[in-house]
């Protein structure tokens, strides 16, 4: 969908009361009038307890139908709430993506003794023990499920790792011994292998895992009618896996999406992964999120290199820009929250620029009360309708000083031009063409900071910006 955006509907402290799935339902209409052209939503699996955000994934079958867990819902409410809201959605013409927890297990029904290998926590490659045996939490039998939809029981040989040892109250990473087992190869080389992350890490080489998650993934799509996948900690699972599954996807399902979570600020190495699984996974833009973040907190950061490294410059039809997410959010493993004062300007970088597929955070657009937050609903409202209205056409870049960037979206036949103005630092201006045939137009500062303007007989105009801010202006 042209000048499409994806909203990503919860955060992580998102209220554990079941209702998300009903608000969607009763928001999908209001939704789409803002323009939001697809929504990802948070796994929809059985976590650890009502109150799991779920990616501690205990069952991919249990989305919100057994007594299991402390609940029959989950954290956001039962499946038919779940197949209530994906069909509003659609109704409203909103595709609707599913957060699939590939890379591990939490909350086993038995545990298990086997043979395991203690390995160093900084350099997984690095065994610290001989193999010996261990007892852990490993034997998912789903007992309240009693095999509806799947009969599959994980066994500790479908798993690579654990960290903990029940045998001796031990906390470590373990690598679980087999024939032919060993850490998955083509993960990040981070740590070593960064395979291990968390829980029972699953073993994506193991023939039954591969048929398993090739079922449960058939059931999201044929069942519960998602439109894509948004893959969770692609850092951490077999490259080879993920290009396997999406192969397998694509030939029942030729136009279903894929972007991952690959949460590397290395260019390279997000190049590197979209080679090895065939390009068929787009990626978020971590880079431009760290560099969103610096600009955000050094006051001599140079704005005209605001895309340095990026993906969205390196290759803008695999890039999903974003400003924050549930992982950046303070106080989380990855927090990297952008500052207050930037946010506007960073929104104004991802949903007016030609390149990318923009996200929209939930907790910008609706508040997170847990944190005293009240977000940016109005102004994000605002700019998405103008995403809707006006970001089409050719793009001139105004990249000046290292405190005042710009550009201007030069329109089509359909729609007049925006210019966009950006200051890092003191109130400036700069002169802008938006085309000769605008001479006399009169433009208007759609963010509501400055008078009108007029657009002078060669089709340029004098845009001006406040202190720190960005403006917005398209023909009145």
């Amino acid at each position: 969908m042209q000048n499409g955006i994806l909203l990503q509907a919860f955060y992580w402290d998102y209220p554990a009361d079941g209702r998300l799935y009903r608000r969607l339902k009763e928001e999908a209409t209001s939704l789409a009038e803002i323009g939001i052209s697809a929504v990802w939503m948070p796994p929809a699996g059985k976590g650890t307890s009502q109150e799991d955000v779920g990616y501690g994934n205990y069952d991919y079958w249990d989305l919100g139908e057994f007594d299991a867990k402390g609940s029959v819902r989950t954290k956001y409410g039962t499946r038919a709430e779940l197949e209530e809201a994906i069909t509003a959605l659609h109704e409203a013409g909103i595709s609707v993506y599913a957060d699939m927890v590939f890379n591990h297990k939490v909350g086993a029904d038995e545990s298990e003794v086997f043979q395991a290998i203690m390995v160093d926590q900084n350099d997984r490659n690095k065994d610290i023990s001989v193999p010996h045996d261990i007892e852990a939490w490993t034997k998912f039998t789903f007992p309240e499920r009693a095999g509806k939809y799947s009969d599959f029981v994980w066994r500790y040989y479908h798993f690579s790792g654990v960290d903990y040892d029940k045998l001796t109250g031990t906390n470590a990473i373990y690598r679980i011994v087999g024939d032919g087992k060993y850490w998955a190869e083509d993960t990040d080389e981070e740590k070593g292998n960064y395979d291990y992350l968390l829980g029972a890490d699953i073993d994506h080489n193991h023939p039954e895992v591969i048929e398993e998650l090739k079922s449960v993934s058939q059931f999201m799509i044929e069942e519960m009618k998602y439109d894509g996948f948004r893959f969770d900690a692609l850092k951490h699972i077999s490259q080879s896996f993920i290009d396997e599954l999406t192969d397998f996807i694509i030939e029942k399902r030729p136009g279903f999406y894929f972007v991952g979570e690959y949460w590397h600020d290395s260019k390279p190495r997000m190049e590197h992964y979209l080679d090895k699984t065939s390009y068929t996974v787009d990626l978020f833009d971590v880079p431009l999120h760290f560099n969103l973040y610096e600009a955000s907190k050094r006051e001599d950061f140079d704005l005209r290199t605001i895309f340095q490294d990026t993906l969205v410059h390196a290759n803008p039809m695999k890039a999903v820009t974003f400003v924050d997410n549930h992982d950046s959010q303070t106080g989380q493993s990855l927090s990297s929250w952008i500052e207050p004062w930037f946010r506007e300007i960073a929104y104004a970088i991802i949903l007016f620029r030609k390149d990318g597929y923009p996200c929209l955070f939930l907790g910008d657009l609706i508040g997170i009360p847990e944190a005293e937050y009240d977000g940016m609903a109005d102004t994000l409202v605002n700019m998405c309708t103008i995403r809707g209205q006006n970001a089409y056409g050719e793009q001139d870049n105004y990249f000046v000083t290292p405190t005042k960037i710009g550009w201007v979206r030069r329109g089509d036949d359909e729609h007049t031009p925006l210019v966009v103005l950006i200051s890092s630092a003191d109130a400036d201006e700069e002169r802008m063409f938006v085309g000769e045939a605008e001479a006399g137009q009169t433009y208007v500062d759609r963010s509501g900071k400055n008078e009108p303007i007029t657009i002078d007989e060669a089709g340029y105009g004098i845009f001006t910006v406040a202190p720190r801010s960005v403006t917005y202006w398209t023909r009145e």
